[in-house]
């Protein structure tokens, strides 16, 4: 039930190569830390990803009874997700480059601080979207449960999304002064995370049709 180990290794490379680039749930976490300090940032992180746990749930149950209908139903999940991910890829281009308003937050009490985080995060339909589209393009029928494969790969991923989160909060409690200041690292990841998106979108498609 648990995916060969070249799958996880390149779900690993793959995973790590997304949660490096900054995108909401970073913003939001660097945010706070910048605001309140680190411990702020962590305790963000850690209501992002209680969160993240829901969603991968629901995707697990969901796509498995799905995607065993049919063969076509399948490949057509994912394609579909494939697509989605180019389509988070010319979005991202077409944004403007992110900022971070601090003006805008107010001291919150750490308790209110998770609660916040969970909520960003289990409300963005974003992220399960996100979920719907790259999990899948890692499990293969043939290693039994899909159910099975598609929790672990999405356990995997938020372990190595809450040492990432975690990283920059860390980060930015340490360098509040400058990340302040709407860094060049922000301006550069309008187009770092666009070809992320959509060299892996571009990657998993193509490996379907072959």
């Amino acid at each position: 039930m648990i995916p060969e180990l070249s799958t996880l290794v390149l779900f690993a490379g793959a995973a790590v190569l997304l949660l490096m680039v900054p995108g909401p749930v970073v913003v939001f976490v660097v945010a706070r830390s910048l605001d309140q300090g680190r411990g702020a940032g962590l305790v963000s992180v850690l209501g992002v990803h209680l969160a993240s746990v829901l969603h991968v749930g629901a995707a697990a149950l969901g796509l498995s009874a799905l995607l065993m209908s049919s063969a076509d139903a399948f490949t057509a999940v994912k394609l579909a997700g494939a697509a989605y991910l180019v389509y988070l890829g010319i979005r991202r281009l077409a944004d403007g480059d992110r900022s971070i308003d601090l003006s805008a937050l107010t001291r919150t009490p750490m308790a209110k601080l998770f609660w916040q985080g969970f909520i960003v995060n289990l409300l963005n339909p974003k992220t399960a979207l996100f979920f719907l589209a790259f999990l899948p393009q890692f499990v293969d029928p043939a290693r039994g449960s899909l159910a099975a494969q598609i929790g672990f790969l999405g356990f995997l991923f938020i372990v190595l999304g809450l040492m990432s989160d975690s990283a920059y909060a860390m980060l930015a409690g340490l360098l509040r002064s400058q990340f302040a200041r709407r860094p060049l690292a922000l301006r550069l990841e309008r187009y770092v995370s666009a070809g992320t998106y959509l060299g892996l979108g571009a990657l998993t498609a193509w490996a379907k049709r072959n």
